[in-house]
Protein backbone atom coordinates (compact mmCIF):
# COMPACT_ATOMS: atom_id res chain seq x y z
CA UNK A 1 0.00 0.00 0.00
CA UNK A 2 2.74 2.26 0.73
CA UNK A 3 4.83 1.68 -2.22
CA UNK A 4 1.12 2.50 -4.36
CA UNK A 5 0.35 5.94 -2.75
CA UNK A 6 4.33 7.13 -2.57
CA UNK A 7 4.55 8.30 -6.38
CA UNK A 8 1.33 10.52 -5.90
CA UNK A 9 1.64 11.71 -2.46
CA UNK A 10 2.74 15.30 -3.31
CA UNK A 11 -0.63 15.77 -5.52
CA UNK A 12 -2.87 13.85 -2.91
CA UNK A 13 -1.13 16.32 -0.47
CA UNK A 14 -2.18 19.51 -2.89
CA UNK A 15 -5.87 18.25 -3.39
CA UNK A 16 -6.08 17.56 0.61
CA UNK A 17 -5.22 21.61 1.04
CA UNK A 18 -7.77 22.52 -2.24
CA UNK A 19 -10.24 21.05 -0.31
CA UNK A 20 -9.67 22.62 2.59
CA UNK A 21 -9.82 25.71 0.97
CA UNK A 22 -13.08 24.99 -0.78
CA UNK A 23 -15.17 23.58 2.40
CA UNK A 24 -14.00 26.47 3.91
CA UNK A 25 -14.84 29.23 1.23
CA UNK A 26 -18.16 27.31 0.62
CA UNK A 27 -19.40 27.50 4.09
CA UNK A 28 -18.06 30.84 5.18
CA UNK A 29 -19.62 33.52 2.35
CA UNK A 30 -22.92 31.90 2.90
CA UNK A 31 -22.03 32.83 6.70
CA UNK A 32 -20.75 36.20 6.65
CA UNK A 33 -23.43 37.04 3.59
CA UNK A 34 -26.28 36.87 5.95
CA UNK A 35 -24.30 38.86 8.55
CA UNK A 36 -24.25 41.32 6.33
CA UNK A 37 -27.70 41.10 5.38
CA UNK A 38 -27.74 40.11 2.20
CA UNK A 39 -30.92 38.59 1.08
CA UNK A 40 -31.38 34.35 0.40
CA UNK A 41 -32.07 35.22 -3.75
CA UNK A 42 -27.93 36.43 -3.57
CA UNK A 43 -27.36 34.02 -0.93
CA UNK A 44 -28.71 31.31 -2.89
CA UNK A 45 -26.75 32.42 -6.17
CA UNK A 46 -23.18 32.27 -4.98
CA UNK A 47 -23.98 28.42 -4.66
CA UNK A 48 -25.53 29.15 -8.32
CA UNK A 49 -22.87 30.90 -9.95
CA UNK A 50 -20.26 28.54 -8.10
CA UNK A 51 -21.85 25.46 -10.15
CA UNK A 52 -22.27 27.25 -13.26
CA UNK A 53 -18.61 28.24 -13.40
CA UNK A 54 -17.67 24.59 -12.19
CA UNK A 55 -19.74 23.27 -15.07
CA UNK A 56 -18.20 25.31 -17.41
CA UNK A 57 -14.31 24.92 -16.19
CA UNK A 58 -15.90 21.21 -16.98
CA UNK A 59 -15.67 22.50 -20.55
CA UNK A 60 -13.31 24.75 -21.18
CA UNK A 61 -10.16 23.89 -18.73
CA UNK A 62 -8.88 21.20 -21.04
CA UNK A 63 -8.54 23.57 -23.80
CA UNK A 64 -6.70 25.91 -21.98
CA UNK A 65 -4.61 23.38 -20.62
CA UNK A 66 -3.67 21.92 -24.07
CA UNK A 67 -2.66 25.09 -24.78
CA UNK A 68 -0.55 26.24 -22.06
CA UNK A 69 0.39 22.93 -20.09
CA UNK A 70 -0.58 20.92 -16.75
CA UNK A 71 1.76 23.16 -14.64
CA UNK A 72 1.22 26.63 -16.05
CA UNK A 73 -2.43 26.01 -15.95
CA UNK A 74 -2.38 24.74 -12.44
CA UNK A 75 -0.90 27.79 -10.75
CA UNK A 76 -2.59 29.96 -12.87
CA UNK A 77 -5.82 28.11 -11.38
CA UNK A 78 -4.75 28.05 -8.07
CA UNK A 79 -3.67 31.72 -8.14
CA UNK A 80 -6.60 33.17 -9.40
CA UNK A 81 -8.82 31.10 -6.49
CA UNK A 82 -6.39 32.82 -4.30
CA UNK A 83 -6.77 36.12 -4.99
CA UNK A 84 -10.32 35.77 -5.44
CA UNK A 85 -11.05 34.82 -1.90
CA UNK A 86 -8.85 37.21 -1.11
CA UNK A 87 -10.56 40.18 -2.58
CA UNK A 88 -14.02 38.56 -1.29
CA UNK A 89 -13.01 39.80 2.48
CA UNK A 90 -11.73 42.99 1.31
CA UNK A 91 -14.77 43.65 -1.08
CA UNK A 92 -17.55 43.05 0.82
CA UNK A 93 -20.41 43.94 -1.80
CA UNK A 94 -23.38 41.01 -2.98
CA UNK A 95 -22.62 41.52 -6.70
CA UNK A 96 -18.85 41.36 -6.55
CA UNK A 97 -19.04 38.12 -4.80
CA UNK A 98 -21.63 36.73 -7.14
CA UNK A 99 -18.51 37.21 -9.41
CA UNK A 100 -16.02 35.91 -7.82
CA UNK A 101 -17.61 33.08 -6.88
CA UNK A 102 -18.31 31.89 -10.90
CA UNK A 103 -14.74 32.28 -11.66
CA UNK A 104 -13.82 30.43 -8.59
CA UNK A 105 -16.05 27.75 -9.76
CA UNK A 106 -14.29 27.59 -13.35
CA UNK A 107 -10.65 27.85 -11.79
CA UNK A 108 -11.57 25.03 -9.01
CA UNK A 109 -13.10 22.75 -11.82
CA UNK A 110 -9.74 23.34 -13.82
CA UNK A 111 -7.19 22.65 -10.86
CA UNK A 112 -9.13 19.67 -9.83
CA UNK A 113 -9.58 18.09 -13.52
CA UNK A 114 -5.63 18.93 -13.16
CA UNK A 115 -4.73 17.02 -10.20
CA UNK A 116 -6.99 13.93 -11.43
CA UNK A 117 -5.57 13.17 -14.64
CA UNK A 118 -2.04 13.79 -12.99
CA UNK A 119 -3.24 11.44 -10.21
CA UNK A 120 -4.55 8.77 -13.22
CA UNK A 121 -1.23 8.96 -15.33
CA UNK A 122 0.80 7.83 -12.21
CA UNK A 123 -1.64 5.14 -11.21
CA UNK A 124 -1.12 1.45 -12.52
CA UNK A 125 -3.87 -1.32 -12.40
CA UNK A 126 -2.64 -2.67 -9.08
CA UNK A 127 -2.57 0.24 -6.91
CA UNK A 128 -5.68 2.56 -9.21
CA UNK A 129 -8.48 1.06 -6.67
CA UNK A 130 -6.15 2.21 -3.55
CA UNK A 131 -5.34 5.48 -4.98
CA UNK A 132 -10.09 5.97 -6.03
CA UNK A 133 -10.67 5.17 -2.52
CA UNK A 134 -7.21 7.30 -1.10
CA UNK A 135 -8.89 10.25 -2.88
CA UNK A 136 -12.56 9.93 -1.91
CA UNK A 137 -11.32 10.04 1.70
CA UNK A 138 -9.36 13.32 1.10
CA UNK A 139 -11.98 15.14 -0.51
CA UNK A 140 -14.36 14.19 2.19
CA UNK A 141 -12.19 14.66 4.99
CA UNK A 142 -10.74 18.23 3.31
CA UNK A 143 -14.40 19.57 2.34
CA UNK A 144 -15.37 18.55 6.07
CA UNK A 145 -12.13 19.92 7.57
CA UNK A 146 -12.27 23.31 5.69
CA UNK A 147 -15.76 23.57 7.10
CA UNK A 148 -15.16 23.21 10.79
CA UNK A 149 -12.48 25.88 10.57
CA UNK A 150 -15.23 28.48 10.15
CA UNK A 151 -15.85 28.12 14.06
CA UNK A 152 -12.42 28.57 14.87
CA UNK A 153 -12.29 32.97 14.25
CA UNK A 154 -15.08 35.92 13.99
CA UNK A 155 -16.74 35.17 10.13
CA UNK A 156 -16.99 39.50 9.95
CA UNK A 157 -13.12 39.66 10.43
CA UNK A 158 -10.94 39.16 7.48
CA UNK A 159 -8.99 36.11 9.18
CA UNK A 160 -11.19 33.26 7.62
CA UNK A 161 -11.17 34.60 4.18
CA UNK A 162 -6.98 34.90 4.89
CA UNK A 163 -6.67 31.51 6.26
CA UNK A 164 -9.00 30.12 2.87
CA UNK A 165 -5.86 32.34 0.92
CA UNK A 166 -3.44 30.28 2.77
CA UNK A 167 -5.16 27.08 2.18
CA UNK A 168 -5.31 27.54 -1.39
CA UNK A 169 -1.62 28.87 -1.49
CA UNK A 170 -0.21 25.89 -0.12
CA UNK A 171 -2.29 23.49 -2.56
CA UNK A 172 -0.54 24.64 -5.30
CA UNK A 173 2.97 24.04 -4.31
CA UNK A 174 3.01 19.76 -4.52
CA UNK A 175 1.59 20.25 -7.73
CA UNK A 176 4.24 22.80 -9.83
CA UNK A 177 7.27 21.65 -7.54
CA UNK A 178 6.69 17.92 -8.54
CA UNK A 179 9.32 16.52 -11.09
CA UNK A 180 7.00 14.17 -12.49
CA UNK A 181 6.20 14.32 -16.27
CA UNK A 182 3.15 15.80 -17.33
CA UNK A 183 0.05 13.92 -17.77
CA UNK A 184 -1.61 13.26 -21.39
CA UNK A 185 -4.12 15.97 -22.38
CA UNK A 186 -7.37 16.28 -20.48
CA UNK A 187 -10.55 14.06 -21.53
CA UNK A 188 -12.73 16.31 -23.60
CA UNK A 189 -15.98 16.24 -22.13
CA UNK A 190 -20.13 16.22 -23.28
CA UNK A 191 -23.07 15.97 -22.25
CA UNK A 192 -25.53 13.91 -24.47
CA UNK A 193 -28.95 14.58 -22.99
CA UNK A 194 -31.45 12.10 -24.98
CA UNK A 195 -28.68 9.54 -24.80
CA UNK A 196 -28.45 9.37 -21.37
CA UNK A 197 -32.43 9.45 -20.84
CA UNK A 198 -32.46 6.91 -23.07
CA UNK A 199 -29.98 4.70 -21.63
CA UNK A 200 -31.72 4.87 -17.76
CA UNK A 201 -34.74 7.33 -17.11
CA UNK A 202 -34.64 6.86 -13.56
CA UNK A 203 -31.19 7.72 -13.06
CA UNK A 204 -31.67 11.04 -15.69
CA UNK A 205 -34.74 11.93 -14.02
CA UNK A 206 -33.21 11.38 -10.32
CA UNK A 207 -29.60 12.62 -10.96
CA UNK A 208 -30.95 15.91 -11.85
CA UNK A 209 -33.60 16.11 -8.62
CA UNK A 210 -30.64 15.05 -6.39
CA UNK A 211 -28.96 18.08 -8.19
CA UNK A 212 -31.35 20.26 -7.19
CA UNK A 213 -31.73 18.87 -3.74
CA UNK A 214 -28.17 19.11 -2.70
CA UNK A 215 -27.48 22.53 -4.21
CA UNK A 216 -30.07 24.31 -2.81
CA UNK A 217 -29.09 22.53 0.71
CA UNK A 218 -25.38 22.63 0.29
CA UNK A 219 -25.33 26.58 -0.56
CA UNK A 220 -28.61 27.27 1.84
CA UNK A 221 -28.12 25.21 5.00
CA UNK A 222 -25.39 27.02 6.38
CA UNK A 223 -28.41 30.34 6.10
CA UNK A 224 -31.04 28.60 7.20
CA UNK A 225 -28.64 27.65 10.14
CA UNK A 226 -27.60 31.25 10.75
CA UNK A 227 -31.54 32.43 10.59
CA UNK A 228 -32.61 29.67 13.36
CA UNK A 229 -30.40 30.94 15.32
CA UNK A 230 -27.20 29.01 15.34
CA UNK A 231 -23.67 29.64 16.34
CA UNK A 232 -21.48 29.11 13.34
CA UNK A 233 -19.40 26.70 14.93
CA UNK A 234 -22.95 24.52 15.68
CA UNK A 235 -23.84 25.10 11.61
CA UNK A 236 -19.88 23.58 10.86
CA UNK A 237 -20.68 21.06 12.47
CA UNK A 238 -24.22 20.37 11.38
CA UNK A 239 -23.02 20.30 7.69
CA UNK A 240 -20.71 17.56 8.45
CA UNK A 241 -22.21 15.44 10.18
CA UNK A 242 -24.86 15.98 6.67
CA UNK A 243 -21.83 14.56 4.57
CA UNK A 244 -20.35 11.92 7.45
CA UNK A 245 -23.95 10.75 7.68
CA UNK A 246 -23.77 10.33 3.75
CA UNK A 247 -20.51 8.87 3.45
CA UNK A 248 -21.30 6.22 6.21
CA UNK A 249 -24.38 5.09 4.36
CA UNK A 250 -23.43 4.94 0.79
CA UNK A 251 -21.96 1.24 1.18
CA UNK A 252 -24.88 -0.19 2.91
CA UNK A 253 -27.33 1.22 0.79
CA UNK A 254 -24.89 0.08 -2.35
CA UNK A 255 -24.57 -3.41 -1.68
CA UNK A 256 -28.09 -3.20 -0.87
CA UNK A 257 -28.71 -1.91 -4.44
CA UNK A 258 -26.40 -4.81 -5.80
CA UNK A 259 -28.75 -7.15 -4.40
CA UNK A 260 -32.46 -5.79 -5.50
CA UNK A 261 -33.92 -3.74 -7.92
CA UNK A 262 -31.80 -0.44 -7.41
CA UNK A 263 -34.95 1.70 -8.33
CA UNK A 264 -36.90 0.39 -4.88
CA UNK A 265 -33.55 1.59 -3.08
CA UNK A 266 -33.96 5.19 -4.37
CA UNK A 267 -37.53 5.22 -4.31
CA UNK A 268 -36.82 4.14 -0.09
CA UNK A 269 -33.73 6.22 0.35
CA UNK A 270 -35.57 9.05 -1.53
CA UNK A 271 -38.62 8.83 0.55
CA UNK A 272 -36.16 8.83 3.96
CA UNK A 273 -34.63 12.00 2.79
CA UNK A 274 -38.37 13.87 2.18
CA UNK A 275 -39.59 12.27 5.67
CA UNK A 276 -36.67 14.14 7.48
CA UNK A 277 -37.20 17.71 5.17
CA UNK A 278 -40.74 17.66 6.01
CA UNK A 279 -40.29 17.22 9.79
CA UNK A 280 -37.77 19.91 9.73
CA UNK A 281 -40.25 22.05 7.62
CA UNK A 282 -43.30 21.01 10.03
CA UNK A 283 -42.03 20.68 13.53
CA UNK A 284 -39.47 23.71 13.18
CA UNK A 285 -37.27 22.85 16.03
CA UNK A 286 -35.18 24.50 18.10
CA UNK A 287 -33.41 21.93 19.98
CA UNK A 288 -30.37 21.26 18.45
CA UNK A 289 -29.92 17.87 19.25
CA UNK A 290 -33.37 17.74 17.07
CA UNK A 291 -31.73 19.46 14.72
CA UNK A 292 -28.64 17.46 14.39
CA UNK A 293 -30.91 13.82 14.00
CA UNK A 294 -33.03 14.75 11.66
CA UNK A 295 -29.89 16.74 9.23
CA UNK A 296 -28.12 13.58 9.98
CA UNK A 297 -30.76 11.18 8.48
CA UNK A 298 -31.42 13.31 5.88
CA UNK A 299 -27.71 13.58 4.96
CA UNK A 300 -27.53 9.71 5.23
CA UNK A 301 -30.61 9.37 2.79
CA UNK A 302 -29.95 11.94 0.03
CA UNK A 303 -26.00 11.72 -0.21
CA UNK A 304 -26.28 8.24 -1.15
CA UNK A 305 -28.93 8.71 -4.14
CA UNK A 306 -26.15 9.95 -6.65
CA UNK A 307 -23.99 6.74 -6.88
CA UNK A 308 -27.01 4.58 -6.53
CA UNK A 309 -28.10 6.74 -10.02
CA UNK A 310 -25.00 5.92 -11.55
CA UNK A 311 -24.54 2.43 -11.03
CA UNK A 312 -28.40 1.88 -12.01
CA UNK A 313 -27.22 3.99 -15.19
CA UNK A 314 -24.29 1.33 -16.00
CA UNK A 315 -26.45 -1.31 -15.52
CA UNK A 316 -27.95 -0.78 -19.08
CA UNK A 317 -24.74 0.95 -20.26
CA UNK A 318 -21.87 -0.97 -22.48
CA UNK A 319 -18.35 -1.20 -20.28
CA UNK A 320 -17.01 0.69 -22.54
CA UNK A 321 -19.64 3.78 -22.10
CA UNK A 322 -18.55 3.77 -18.48
CA UNK A 323 -16.93 7.03 -18.64
CA UNK A 324 -18.79 8.81 -21.07
CA UNK A 325 -22.52 7.63 -19.36
CA UNK A 326 -21.11 8.64 -16.00
CA UNK A 327 -19.40 11.80 -16.91
CA UNK A 328 -22.85 12.70 -18.38
CA UNK A 329 -24.65 11.89 -15.39
CA UNK A 330 -22.03 13.98 -13.25
CA UNK A 331 -22.86 17.37 -15.11
CA UNK A 332 -26.32 16.32 -14.99
CA UNK A 333 -25.96 16.48 -11.47
CA UNK A 334 -24.03 19.74 -11.81
CA UNK A 335 -26.78 21.24 -14.01
CA UNK A 336 -29.23 20.32 -10.97
CA UNK A 337 -27.26 22.36 -8.01
CA UNK A 338 -27.17 25.20 -10.41
CA UNK A 339 -30.96 25.43 -10.19
CA UNK A 340 -31.48 24.16 -6.63
CA UNK A 341 -29.95 27.08 -4.97
CA UNK A 342 -31.90 29.71 -7.75
CA UNK A 343 -35.28 28.24 -6.45
CA UNK A 344 -34.46 27.70 -2.36
CA UNK A 345 -33.59 31.26 -2.31
CA UNK A 346 -36.68 32.71 -3.45
CA UNK A 347 -38.48 29.78 -1.23
CA UNK A 348 -36.97 30.46 1.95
CA UNK A 349 -37.87 34.63 1.23
CA UNK A 350 -41.74 34.11 1.27
CA UNK A 351 -41.77 30.94 3.82
CA UNK A 352 -38.88 31.11 6.27
CA UNK A 353 -35.69 29.41 6.37
CA UNK A 354 -37.35 26.22 7.44
CA UNK A 355 -38.95 25.81 3.67
CA UNK A 356 -35.44 25.05 2.22
CA UNK A 357 -36.13 21.61 3.52
CA UNK A 358 -39.59 21.70 1.19
CA UNK A 359 -37.53 22.56 -1.61
CA UNK A 360 -35.39 19.46 -1.04
CA UNK A 361 -38.85 17.20 -0.39
CA UNK A 362 -40.38 18.15 -3.08
CA UNK A 363 -37.32 16.95 -5.47
CA UNK A 364 -36.61 13.81 -3.85
CA UNK A 365 -40.56 12.98 -3.75
CA UNK A 366 -39.92 13.30 -7.70
CA UNK A 367 -37.87 10.91 -7.34
CA UNK A 368 -39.99 8.44 -5.27
CA UNK A 369 -42.74 8.52 -8.01
CA UNK A 370 -40.92 8.34 -10.90
CA UNK A 371 -39.02 5.34 -9.49
CA UNK A 372 -41.75 3.04 -8.90
CA UNK A 373 -43.48 4.81 -12.64
CA UNK A 374 -40.34 3.24 -13.82
CA UNK A 375 -40.23 0.21 -12.19
CA UNK A 376 -43.64 -0.63 -13.68
CA UNK A 377 -42.47 0.03 -17.05
CA UNK A 378 -38.83 -1.52 -17.33
CA UNK A 379 -38.49 -5.68 -15.77
CA UNK A 380 -35.31 -5.21 -13.41
CA UNK A 381 -31.96 -6.96 -14.37
CA UNK A 382 -31.13 -10.21 -12.83
CA UNK A 383 -28.34 -9.78 -9.99
CA UNK A 384 -25.75 -11.07 -12.37
CA UNK A 385 -26.47 -8.86 -14.98
CA UNK A 386 -25.76 -6.29 -12.65
CA UNK A 387 -22.66 -3.22 -13.07
CA UNK A 388 -20.76 -3.53 -9.36
CA UNK A 389 -22.01 -0.44 -7.10
CA UNK A 390 -18.78 1.37 -6.18
CA UNK A 391 -18.89 4.62 -3.94
CA UNK A 392 -17.75 7.95 -6.21
CA UNK A 393 -15.42 11.42 -5.46
CA UNK A 394 -17.97 14.07 -4.50
CA UNK A 395 -21.15 12.26 -3.82
CA UNK A 396 -20.98 13.57 -0.10
CA UNK A 397 -19.49 16.57 -0.53
CA UNK A 398 -18.97 18.77 -3.47
CA UNK A 399 -19.22 18.57 -7.30
CA UNK A 400 -16.53 16.50 -8.84
CA UNK A 401 -15.76 16.68 -12.57
CA UNK A 402 -15.21 13.61 -15.15
CA UNK A 403 -11.50 13.17 -15.21
CA UNK A 404 -12.46 11.52 -12.01
CA UNK A 405 -14.17 8.80 -13.27
CA UNK A 406 -10.50 7.83 -14.88
CA UNK A 407 -9.10 6.57 -11.42
CA UNK A 408 -12.56 4.54 -10.86
CA UNK A 409 -11.32 0.98 -11.26
CA UNK A 410 -14.08 0.26 -13.90
CA UNK A 411 -12.83 2.58 -16.32
CA UNK A 412 -10.29 0.33 -17.12
CA UNK A 413 -12.05 -1.56 -19.53
CA UNK A 414 -13.42 1.89 -21.29
CA UNK A 415 -11.26 1.00 -24.35
CA UNK A 416 -11.28 5.12 -25.55
CA UNK A 417 -10.65 7.03 -22.32
CA UNK A 418 -8.10 8.58 -23.89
Amino acid sequence: MPRNILPVFSLLLGTLFLFLGNGLQGLLLPVRGTHEGYSNEILGLLGTTWAAGFVAGCFAAPLLVRRIGHVRAFSGFGAIICLNVLVTGIIVHDGAWLLLRAVTGFCTAGTSMIIESWLNERATNESRGAIFSLYIAITLLGVVGGQLLVGLADVTTPLLFMICGILYCISILPTTMSTAASPQPLKRVSLDLPGLYRNSPVSFVGILMVGIANGAYGTLVAVFGAKTGLHQGTIAVMVSITIFAGAIMQFPAGRLSDRMDRRYVLSALSGLAAVAGLLVVVLEPMNVYVIMILVAVYGAAANALYPIAVAHANDYAAPEDFVKVSGGLLLLFGVGTIIGPTLGGPVMTHFGPHALFAVTAAAHLIVVLYAIFRSRRRAALPTEAKDNYTTVPGAAAQLSTPESLMLDPRASTDTDSR
